[in-house]
């Protein structure tokens, strides 16, 4: 008679499906002839023609903003029947508020598995929550950080997250999938209009100051007299746009600095860069810096406590955050280099995505977390 498979809940704030979702990674991480798999979404839900999730059920529990700030008390209560009625052997909840509430209604729901996916810094630094999570934190619950830092930062933040019940899990990427989306630098240069005879900085992100784009711009402005044949190329779109374009005119880096608006699956014109630039203020680990690496790029990138270990690691260059003389250094040297040696970094970085950050580690790595609880091997 074959045993009844796991029952897994993956249960995040807002839908966000795309295809480097790192949810939808661990959902192809659990064998469907193990595990039975429902992705549920607190608010929104996809729209016509967008991505749903892979997991055999989805569920949409369509409240506002409102409804889960705050005491979020119809949210909670809906949430309790859906998993008392589900019995889930295995709840996945990322970032706080899901994991907040599992918390919670696992005082009566007795899951026996539970795990917290955070994904940046930030969210217990108030010593309320690190109280309520102390007392709420159980021996079912394992504490996932996407980087070192995020590991590190669970660890010290009072909140009851110890080395005995966190873990640390890179975000990583589907290596084969992203080189097989990425044009040739021909072709993506074509794609975005840029010349080909020309040295290509490129940064991906969401143009919103966390991103430090206007430090890029300042860094930028002070090395292109130098050197006439470099452009400056930023893949995004957001709201300090204005701000951004403003600052181009005023540093007169027209035509050499490009804000070329958001791109679906910008990582497929990555190799129209020749190296890539992430001055960001805050981050978890940005996929970006990733799938920069898997076009064998060389990365420079801010100080902060999320790109430092990986800068070190793979062989990149780093600058203090905010620091615009420090950042024009980085673009001059890099400059400065011969094809060759650009291309030893680019190379340097690559092997150090295969070994860190490829998707095949990140999911054994859950399924590990699965297999300290016995679940999924031998039935629930």
């Amino acid at each position: 008679m074959s045993q009844r498979r796991t029952k897994v809940l993956q249960l995040q704030n807002y839908y966000n499906v795309n295809e480097s979702d790192l949810a939808e990674q661990i959902i192809q991480a659990l064998p469907p002839e193990r595990y039975e798999v429902t992705t549920a979404f607190l608010r929104g839900r996809p729209g016509p023609g967008q991505l749903s999730s892979k997991a055999e059920r989805s569920v949409y529990f369509g409240y506002s903003k409102s409804a889960t700030s705050g005491l979020r008390l119809r949210a909670l209560w809906a949430l309790y029947k859906h998993c008392r009625a589900e019995r889930y052997d295995v709840v996945i909840a990322h970032r706080f508020k899901p994991v907040n509430m599992m918390m919670l209604l696992n005082l009566w729901l007795r899951i026996r598995v539970c795990i917290g996916v955070a994904h940046g810094f930030g969210e217990y630094d108030r010593p309320f929550r690190c109280w309520v999570a102390r007392q709420l934190v159980t021996p079912a619950w394992r504490l996932i950080g996407v980087s070192r830092a995020v590991c590190d930062y669970l660890i010290g933040s009072g909140a009851g997250f110890t080395e005995s019940n966190t873990r640390q899990i890179n975000n990583a990427i589907d290596i084969a999938r992203a080189e097989s989306l990425q044009h040739s630098s021909v072709k993506a240069r074509e794609m975005l209009g840029l010349p080909s005879d020309v040295f290509v900085f490129g940064a991906i992100g969401r143009l919103v100051p966390v991103k430090g784009h206007i430090y890029l711009l300042h860094a930028f402005a002070k090395i292109k007299n130098e050197n006439p044949q470099a452009l400056l190329v930023i893949i995004g779109e957001g709201r300090a746009r204005l701000e951004l374009e403003a600052a181009i005119e005023e540093l007169e880096l027209q035509g050499r600095a490009l804000l070329v608006g958001a791109k679906d699956d910008a990582l497929q014109y990555v190799r129209a860069f020749d190296a890539f630039v992430m001055p960001s203020l805050s981050e978890g680990l940005p996929l970006a810096l990733l799938e920069a690496m898997s076009g064998r790029l060389p990365v420079i990138g801010s100080d902060i406590s999320s790109l430092k270990p990986i800068l070190e690691e793979c062989g990149g260059r780093m600058f203090a955050s905010r620091d615009v003389e420090g950042l024009a250094r980085q673009l001059g040297a890099l400059l400065a280099l011969d094809a060759v040696d650009r291309r030893g970094e680019g190379a340097a970085a690559y092997d150090y995505l295969c070994l860190e950050h490829d998707i095949n580690k990140f999911r054994q790595q859950y399924r590990d977390v699965l297999s300290e609880f016995d679940v999924g091997v031998h039935g629930a």
